[in-house]
């Protein structure tokens, strides 16, 4: 097999900032070597500043044609839940061409501001009438179109969605585009897992859309019949969002979501609960304690009136987190990581949250997780400069403002706290 020997200034790798590095590359994208203080000679040179890509956790990409069609005002209490009945209407006129269009934008979007890879929640499943798609996958293989046709790596999550709250109530009829019972879903994880086998750009794994969208026996045989199928493939679900959905969830089962969640799912590390927004200190704890990532979208969030994630909870327990976009108001990983960190400071009335009570930049505090957590809840190997990940890397600008005279830790805090103007130059997605 072919290798590509790729010559770095400057990188940050996972043993931390090193200079004149060697980074050789297979054919299909992995990286095989790491040499620091090495000569340039036969290599290709990657200008600038080389940090690892960011993987993206959460994406809804057909939201991201809405971004800004839901800023208006009414005569009554604007909520996550008005805007979510907009966007029933908006996805009302999507086919699957529109999708893929949407998708393809986003895309080369997320890439150019810093994001390598994708965690796509799909649950536009169904035609418009509801009906299934003569090829029940049509929209997934939309997807995954759009991530060839950007060079995005991609973690397709298709959706269990069969009901409109809890207790098992039937879907509403604007919820028509997401059902499946749990045997079509699995079908149809089974044929995209089979046709991107061979591929390591994308990975296909398992969602969950909530505990109000699944029955408990439902979400139980989907998870099970998954696990039958890949042992260690990613589950995600969307959980504790909004305050209604806590208080619902504590009517119909007595518990809060997360609480709920952990007692009655084999949650482990590589489940990823979106949001999780509001918790009790003891839920905080207890998921931290059970190695699943919380997928944060600050942006999304905000925007949507959601909350502010406990952090202080979460993060004095050492639980694992990354970022995503989800409905896209923003496309920048630095977006994300900022407003998370802005945030927490507003609610403490402190600075530089993420680095906790230690000696440290808050930007390579906030960046490692998101790389590592963004690894782990996309199930592939990404979101560092090491032996045996993707070469996912991106190449700053050292010229541009906000980076110069910068060095080592600085470069990190000065990309996430300088501004809007991104200094990301290149970016390579399996090298």
């Amino acid at each position: 097999m072919a290798m590509t020997d790729l010559f770095l200034n400057s990188a940050f790798l996972s043993s931390g900032w090193q200079t004149s590095v060697r980074i050789t590359v297979s054919e299909d994208g992995w990286i095989q070597a790491i040499t620091s203080g090495a000569s340039s000679e036969g290599c290709e040179s990657v200008p600038g500043i080389a940090v690892p890509g960011v993987p993206n956790l959460h994406s809804h990409a057909f939201q991201r044609a809405m971004a800004g069609l839901a800023e208006r005002g009414s005569s009554t209490t604007d909520t996550f839940w008005s805007w979510r009945e907009r966007m029933y209407a908006f996805l009302e006129r999507l086919s699957p061409e529109d999708v893929e269009a949407i998708a393809s934008q986003l895309y080369v979007e997320l890439l150019r501001h810093g994001f390598t890879s994708v965690t796509e929640f799909h649950y536009l499943r169904n035609h418009i009438d509801g009906s299934r798609y003569e090829d029940p996958v049509e929209m997934g293989r939309r997807i995954l179109s759009a991530a060839n046709q950007a060079g995005i790596g991609t973690t397709l999550l298709p959706v269990l969605y069969r009901s409109s709250d809890f207790g098992n109530k039937p879907p509403a009829p604007e919820q028509k585009r997401f059902v499946a019972d749990v045997d079509d879903l699995i079908g149809d994880l089974a044929t995209l897992r089979e046709s991107t086998a061979k591929n390591p750009q994308y990975r296909i794994g398992l969602a969950i859309h909530s505990l109000r969208a699944a029955a408990p026996e439902d979400l139980a045989r989907a998870v099970s019949s998954f696990r039958n199928i890949d042992n260690e493939g990613p589950i995600h679900i969307h959980v504790a969002e909004q305050t209604r959905e806590v208080n619902d969830c504590v009517a119909w089962s007595g518990e809060r979501p997360v609480e709920w969640l952990l007692t009655n799912a084999p949650v482990d590390k590589h489940w990823c609960t979106i949001h999780a927004t509001h918790m009790t200190a003891e839920e905080a704890t207890a998921l931290a304690a059970s190695g699943a990532v919380v997928g944060l979208c600050p942006t999304t969030e905000a925007n949507l009136g959601d909350g502010l994630f406990p952090f202080e909870d979460y993060a004095g327990a050492e639980g694992n987190w990354g970022v995503g976009t989800d409905s896209h108001v923003s496309v920048s990983p630095i977006a994300e990581l900022r407003l998370l960190e802005y945030g927490q400071r507003i609610v403490r009335q402190e600075r530089n949250i993420a680095a906790g009570t230690q000696d440290r930049s808050t930007g390579r505090a906030l960046l490692e997780h998101a790389w590592a957590g963004g690894s782990q809840a996309s199930g592939r190997s990404t979101g560092g400069l090491e032996v045996g990940q993707r070469a996912d890397i991106l190449s700053l600008n050292e010229n541009h403002p906000v980076l110069v005279g910068r060095t080592g830790d600085e470069i990190l805090d000065s990309w996430i706290f300088s501004g809007e103007n991104t200094p990301v130059q290149n970016v390579m997605v399996g090298g």
